[in-house]
């Protein structure tokens, strides 16, 4: 049997909302998100709003609190953990953040049923502070692709991902992709044929396949819900668990 390596974005694709807009809410942040919005790039702009959680007194418990009652949907749960059990490689590659995405999956015992996690990291100073760094950095290393954000290139992480096995593996390899937003489009074009992308329904990385079908590679399988998600995923890695034996 061919391996087969899924990769999952987080936000809004293994959990249906997202997961720094859930901590800004639930927490309090909203005003001064939406005063800094447009003054900052995303990554640095929830960095800034760490801050402003420690400037107020809230600790890393509290932030650690306020993600453990973030929800994953039960489909979603049942996919992760029946791809892991027939063999899978799972791996997320998300432009969340290394603490809220370890958080979540902890919370629901799935944590272990990825073999990596590509995201911004994260540090706590020393302070008391939490940290959200770019996955690239500006000074050591920038990356020139006009499709994504300056701080992760999805599309530089799959070269990584695929570039991380011997050259045998590299053909026999199967990689499923699913994910929602405009920064996963760059990853699905290095999909090959024998790849599937799967963009959920009426987000921007649908509408960017189906405006470019002639750039796509490999199969397109959409899903709207959870539910969907689970049945169309297990429909692929049975057919090519199928096809390979």
């Amino acid at each position: 049997m061919a391996g087969i390596v899924i990769v999952f974005d987080f936000d809004r694709t293994l959990i249906d909302g997202d997961s720094d807009n859930w901590v800004v809410m639930e927490m309090g942040l909203t005003e001064i998100f939406h005063q800094l919005r447009f003054t900052l790039p995303w990554n640095r702009l929830m960095d800034r709003m760490m801050m402003e959680l420690h400037s107020q007194g809230r600790s890393i418990d509290d932030i650690e609190a306020c993600l453990r009652k973030m929800p994953i949907d039960s489909q979603i749960i049942e996919a992760i953990k029946s791809a892991k059990s027939l063999g899978c490689d799972l791996k997320i590659v998300s432009d969340a953040n290394q603490f809220f995405i370890e958080k979540i999956l902890e919370q629901h015992n799935l944590l272990d049923c990825f073999s990596e996690i590509y995201t911004n990291p994260t540090s706590v100073d020393e302070n008391g502070k939490l940290r959200i760094l770019p996955y690239h950095s500006d000074e050591s290393v920038p990356h020139i692709c006009n499709l994504c954000p300056s701080n992760l290139c999805k599309g530089l992480v799959m070269d990584s991902i695929r570039g991380g096995s011997d050259a045998n593996d590299q053909i026999s390899r199967r990689f499923i992709y699913l994910g929602d937003g405009g920064g996963d489009f760059c990853p699905t074009l290095k999909l090959r044929e024998c790849d599937c992308v799967m963009p959920r329904t009426n987000y921007p990385l649908w509408k960017k396949i189906s405006d470019n079908p002639s750039l796509i590679k490999a199969q397109v399988k959409e899903w709207s819900n959870a539910e969907e998600l689970r049945r169309i995923l297990m429909q692929l890695v049975n057919a090519i668990t199928k096809e390979d034996s």
